[in-house]
């Protein structure tokens, strides 16, 4: 996993530190069985993931997330916030699914639309 800078450029504002998840045993993983959120995580998906593909779950999970669900193109198609033990599809497909402390949507004031970039901290 790669550490990256999340930021919404539609509002201009950092949202904070990820790691990039890109294989299937990081996906797998995720952020199961950690007992803090010290950064949030992109699930980059497959290019072929339909709405239910791009579900997701929080199974062994011991603390609330906020997801965010972003498209090819880095633009929010979805937000939940969602508690431990629970599932989510979303709205539409996700190329991208991000999993952040929860109160980021609304910390950030979120919408739906608003394009993410994803920078690697040494080249900001």
């Amino acid at each position: 996993m790669s550490n990256i800078i999340l930021l919404n450029k539609t509002k201009g504002i950092r949202l904070g530190e990820v790691d990039l998840a890109d294989s299937f045993m990081s996906r797998f993983l995720g952020l199961m069985f950690r007992n803090n959120l010290e950064r949030g995580l992109i699930l980059k998906l497959p290019s072929s993931r339909s709405r239910g593909g791009s579900a997701i779950h929080m199974f062994f999970m011991k603390f609330p997330l906020d997801i965010i669900f972003a498209d090819s193109d880095k633009k929010i198609v979805d937000m939940v916030s969602i508690e431990p033990w629970k599932t989510y599809t979303p709205k539409a497909p996700a190329k991208y699914v991000i999993e952040m402390g929860k109160g980021t949507i609304n910390t950030f004031n979120l919408q739906i639309g608003d394009e993410l970039d994803f920078t690697q901290e040494d080249c900001v």
